[in-house]
């Protein structure tokens, strides 16, 4: 029987505005979309700035495509990502992409890369405009990313859940179906919860979403079934 034809991947990074240490964790994430093929980084590769980069792009199979500064306060690395994110599009190679940067400025191609119906992570700070975030199918703080993979055993019993994720949580249980008992099964909530592009568990210290409940035991409540599946409710 033939295996599953592998999802084609397109990585291009902003390296003028993304930090090098996330991309070994940026490439796991982008794993589970299928295979990264395509991995650019734009840039003027002559500023001491870049350097960091200029140092793993072999390690990382990275493409280094230079941009010069052609005009002050003009970014012309925007302007090619573009471009070669729409090129990449029409020729109907590539099934998702992955941005990795903060700029709004970006907004337009990831609302045009979705609207053809391709899957956009995008992967950037925090601080990152909320237009640019909810755009993306899904958006991944780099820095808690990070934090997150370099931690070995993460369980979340030192991390505070706020209100709205857990009413973020809560409305897809609810949503989700239940049976009499009030449970639901962890993967239909997981996947209900993910509509919202703000939410991966990534960015709240996780690994898993299963890890995540575990640490709000105050609301929810876990079990495995003889299914093998995780199944939940909310306490309160």
């Amino acid at each position: 029987m033939p295996e599953a034809e592998l999802k084609n991947i397109a990585l291009l990074i902003d390296a003028d505005n993304a930090s090098h240490h996330g991309i070994d964790p940026v490439l796991t994430v982008l794993a589970e979309l299928g295979q990264v093929n395509i991995r650019r980084a734009y840039g003027n590769w002559a500023k001491p700035a870049l350097s960091n980069w200029n140092k793993i792009s072999h390690r990382f199979g990275l493409q280094p495509v230079q941009q010069f500064d052609l005009t002050k306060g003009k970014n012309a690395t925007d302007i090619a990502m573009t471009i070669d994110a729409i090129d990449l599009l029409n020729a109907g190679k590539v099934d998702g992409f992955g941005i990795m940067s903060s700029d709004s400025d970006f907004t337009p191609l990831v609302t045009r890369l979705r609207q053809d119906g391709l899957v956009v992570y995008g992967f950037g700070s925090e601080k990152a405009p909320q237009a640019f975030r909810t755009a993306c199918t899904r958006y991944i703080d780099i820095d808690q990313l990070i934090r997150t993979n370099s931690a070995d055993d993460k369980n979340g019993s030192a991390t505070v859940l706020d209100k709205d994720l857990v009413d973020l949580l809560g409305d897809a249980w609810k949503a989700a179906s239940r049976d009499d008992e009030g449970y639901a099964r962890l993967q239909e909530v997981g996947q209900i919860a993910g509509n919202r592009s703000s939410f991966d568990v990534r960015n709240h210290g996780f690994k898993r979403l299963s890890d995540l409940m575990r640490a709000a035991s105050d609301n929810f409540k876990m079990e495995r079934r003889d299914d093998k599946q995780l199944y939940v409710k909310r306490l309160r």
